[in-house]
């Protein structure tokens, strides 16, 4: 011992040996404590909100996951400063003062702001976890803007807990001004509004779709050309998923400035074609088939409701043409199509029962050649006629 201080009194003077081995002692102590030291610590604040948790299925183990390593984190940080409060800077250094510019400042500043991200990752951990209690609340409702409004008030914390915590390090650690500061912005705090145009617009625009109702999380919707679920509402924008499964992201300012249809809100699919039929159908042929394809949809389950026409309505360039319109009960497009599908065999049965054959587009083309050909003593060939 006496030889190692020796070397702290040439390299660290103003240190004993018995500093160092509390340094040293409270490190690894710390090291080893930091897993029980945090569970333990997480469990002790799911006591704060287990009656709020205790009818949603939610264990101690999914808070401890969330908050666990920033628990570790703060722990460790406490550690870390008894640790080294123990030790002294030697005067031989000639540092500069905490309060001047130097090694002593930077460290300091450097502590204090670390200490203020941990508390606010925890807090924000926290945050998740109150979101994740309610959200297995709203899912019991049959309403689903509390869907909805859950993840967005979460996000909406976490921005206000993050926004505060960078104002708490700019205001306290490094002692500025903020009203100074955006005043003293002038010229380019104009120009960063601007920039920031389009996310206030947007940001605004989310209040308005919520407050609005005019479409919650799961409806489908269309918005201009997209078709698709709703998947999520955001402060900026809002994602849509798409029939084929791709992601749309779609900024609320411009769901707010255009038209959008909530198909969720009808309660039918319309599906509307014209059966066109051979010119050489009968009247009787065609009233039997018109007579039994309105059978057909109105004794589906799910176009019975709302009655479905069958006309003849009109007479085609070359084909009879029946009009078919029929509304199906469902929002699904996989049903509709179904449902869809099943009507077009019944339909076609129903044609080829009756031995009627649809309508094929038909030309005729009519060749003359009366004449001789030019240049030759041949006679020209009599008239022909080519159909297709």
């Amino acid at each position: 011992m006496e030889q190692f201080q020796e070397l702290l009194d040439k390299y660290l003077p103003g240190n004993n040996w018995t500093d160092f081995l509390w340094f040293a002692g409270i490190l690894l102590v710390g090291t080893l404590l930091r897993r029980p030291i945090g569970r333990m610590l997480s469990g002790w604040m799911f006591g704060i909100v287990r009656g709020i948790s205790k009818d949603t299925h939610l264990a101690v183990q999914d808070f401890v996951t969330l908050l666990r390593r920033p628990v570790e984190l703060l722990f460790m940080l406490v550690i870390i400063y008894v640790a080294f409060d123990l030790l002294r800077f030697p005067v031989e250094w000639g540092l500069a003062k905490k309060e001047e510019f130097g090694l002593r400042l930077i460290l300091s500043k450097g502590f204090q702001c670390v200490s203020i991200l941990a508390v606010t990752w925890m807090l924000v951990r926290f945050i998740k976890f109150l979101a994740l209690v309610f959200t297995k609340r709203a899912e019991r409702t049959e309403t689903k803007v509390d869907d909805q409004l859950v993840p967005f008030i979460k996000d909406l914390l976490i921005v206000l807990v993050v926004i505060m915590s960078g104002l708490i390090i700019v205001g306290q650690v490094f002692n500025i001004d903020i009203a100074t500061l955006v005043a003293g912005l002038g010229i380019g705090g104009i120009a960063i509004a601007l920039a920031a145009k389009e996310t206030l617009e947007n940001l605004l625009a989310s209040f308005t779709i919520l407050v609005d109702g005019s479409f919650v999380v799961g409806d489908a919707v269309q918005i201009g050309q997209t078709t698709g679920d709703v998947e999520k509402i955001g402060f900026r924008s809002t994602r849509i998923r798409t029939v084929d499964g791709s992601l749309v992201t779609v900024p609320n300012r411009l769901i707010v400035s255009q038209t959008l249809e909530n198909q969720t809100q009808r309660e039918f699919r319309r599906a509307k074609f014209a059966l066109k039929l051979d010119v050489g159908t009968s009247a009787e042929s065609l009233q039997k088939i018109v007579t039994e394809i309105q059978e057909a949809v109105e004794g589906h389950e799910l176009t019975r409701r709302k009655p479905g026409i069958v006309r003849f309505e009109g007479f085609g360039d070359q084909s009879f043409d029946i009009m078919v319109i029929y509304h199906v009960e469902t929002m699904d497009f996989r049903i509709y199509n179904h449902v869809k599908e099943a009507l077009n065999f019944q339909i076609l049965q129903i044609v080829r029962k009756n031995h009627v054959r649809f309508a094929s587009p038909m030309s005729t083309i009519r060749l003359r050649t009366d004449v001789n050909l030019p240049g030759t003593d041949l006679p020209g060939s009599a008239g022909t006629t080519l159909t297709s």
